[in-house]
């Protein structure tokens, strides 16, 4: 796959899974609970899922690995394009990425 198509692909996946998140009203669960691909949110979402849905035991299963598949996938591509990123940029300005993604440049504006 080229670097285009794969960047296409990528993009239409965030896009997709944004709609889907929006589609079921998630939006300000997703941003009051620990993410799903973490341990302790993956672990909620599947207790509040089984719930509200009335999911048997075999679904929530189903549901726990997809939330697992799904963690893998998006620190892949998370942890891909940090590294390739960080590849392209000097020291000065590897040091100002670190800190917008940590939120530091927040602070000055």
């Amino acid at each position: 796959m080229n670097a285009k198509a794969a960047c296409a692909l990528s993009m239409t996946l965030v896009f997709l899974c944004g709609t889907i998140v929006g589609a079921f009203g998630a939006h300000k669960w997703i941003h009051t609970s620990p993410p799903f691909w973490t341990a302790a949110g993956k672990e909620i979402s599947v207790r509040k899922w089984t719930r509200e849905l009335n999911l048997n035991q075999t679904q929530s299963q189903q549901i726990a690995t997809i939330l697992d598949d799904f963690a893998t996938y998006y620190r892949t591509v998370i942890g891909g394009a940090y590294t390739r990123i960080i590849q392209i940029l000097d020291e000065g300005q590897k040091r100002k990425f670190d800190e917008m993604l940590n939120g530091a440049g927040d602070k000055k504006r």
